[in-house]
């Protein structure tokens, strides 16, 4: 395992934490906590960064540059309070004979019990992987709103088997193993249950869906509907299909096809409402992955709701509070 994978490793296993963790499961191995290591204070983390900034011989004024853009993007009061208020756990859980790492974030302070979100990643491979940077734009701030936030890195993340992660293949397993432990998380809803996903992970949230009754409501961020379609936006994409389907050569349509929404809209139901967000500017994934999705929806009859931010880019970058906002409401009125 080279230094980068062992450097993303330590940050996700640095402190064990209580043996029973926040899943009190024997299978779920290695629980530990979020805030730990480089992580346990903001100092700590932002030394750990310039650092890591140092070590690839960048100049002074390169490394000036990138720790403005971290301190503009983190400050120490968000880190402060979320740590204060948060409970963030990663732990190692096995699908299929195969050691899959997962994570787990609460509200410190709660009465009752609260509605659980399984979060699907973009990305593949590491490439995308929900590190502690991700989890403090992207997580935290939804489970800060009462959320239980549960996902999976997918199988090969993390791992020196690289072609694990089929891209909607036997990796969606790894989504649907998650609900063996929602009904364990003190302070979880079984009951109220909703999935949400960022680019790939639109997809992902769709193929999981097939198989879990128990989600109530969903959304997708700049989430991916037609993977035909992504290649003739995007042709370097062929190159990931192709590494990471299995039988792509020899089947690519078909392959391509039952991982697209949009060819699949007869497995939708009419109970689970979807909730569509993209920017309009998304040079990664056209925003009429979004659109033709909803007019598809929209002749279904499907309950469905599509927000377009005009101008923004393929992560929300000018409308991110908007859009948390967006994706709690959403959320807070269907779980």
């Amino acid at each position: 395992m080279n230094k980068y994978l062992l450097s993303i490793v330590f940050a996700f296993c640095s402190s064990i934490v209580d043996a029973s963790g926040l899943i009190p499961d024997d299978s779920v191995k290695h629980q530990s906590d979020c805030f730990s290591g480089k992580f346990s204070s903001y100092e700590s983390w932002r030394g750990f960064i310039e650092q890591k900034n140092k070590a690839q011989g960048k100049s002074e004024k390169l490394i000036d540059k990138a720790m403005q853009s971290f301190d503009k993007r983190f400050s120490k009061t968000d880190f402060d309070f979320y740590r204060n208020e948060l409970i963030c756990s990663s732990f190692i859980y096995q699908v299929d004979g195969v050691d899959v790492f997962g994570y787990v974030i609460k509200p410190r302070n709660h009465t009752g019990n609260l509605p659980v979100l399984i979060y699907n990643r973009g990305g593949n491979g590491n490439f995308g992987s929900v590190v502690f940077a991700s989890m403090m734009h992207n997580l935290f701030p939804i489970a800060n709103e009462g959320f239980v936030v549960i996902g999976s890195q997918y199988r090969g993340t993390f791992s020196e088997q690289d072609n694990a992660d089929e891209f909607g293949g036997k990796d969606v397993d790894d989504v649907v193993a998650l609900r063996d432990f929602i009904g364990q998380i003190p302070g979880a809803d079984p009951q109220r249950v909703g999935m949400f996903g960022a680019s790939r992970g639109g997809m992902q949230t769709f193929l999981a869906l097939k198989r879990m009754e128990e989600v109530k409501a969903i959304a997708t961020i700049a989430g991916v509907s037609d993977l035909s379609k992504e290649i003739a936006h995007r042709p370097e994409m062929e190159r990931v299909f192709k590494h990471r389907i299995p039988d792509y050569q020899h089947n690519k349509k078909a392959e391509l096809e039952k991982r697209s929404t949009l060819n699949n809209l007869d497995d939708l139901s009419a109970s689970v409402p979807i909730l569509l967000l993209h920017g309009t500017d998304d040079e990664r994934v056209q925003v009429e992955q979004s659109t033709l999705l909803a007019e598809a929806l929209s002749r279904k009859q499907l309950p469905h709701k599509l927000v377009l931010y005009p101008g923004d880019n393929h992560f929300l970058s000018n409308n991110k509070e908007k859009a948390n906002k967006e994706i709690v409401d959403w959320f807070k009125r269907y779980l």
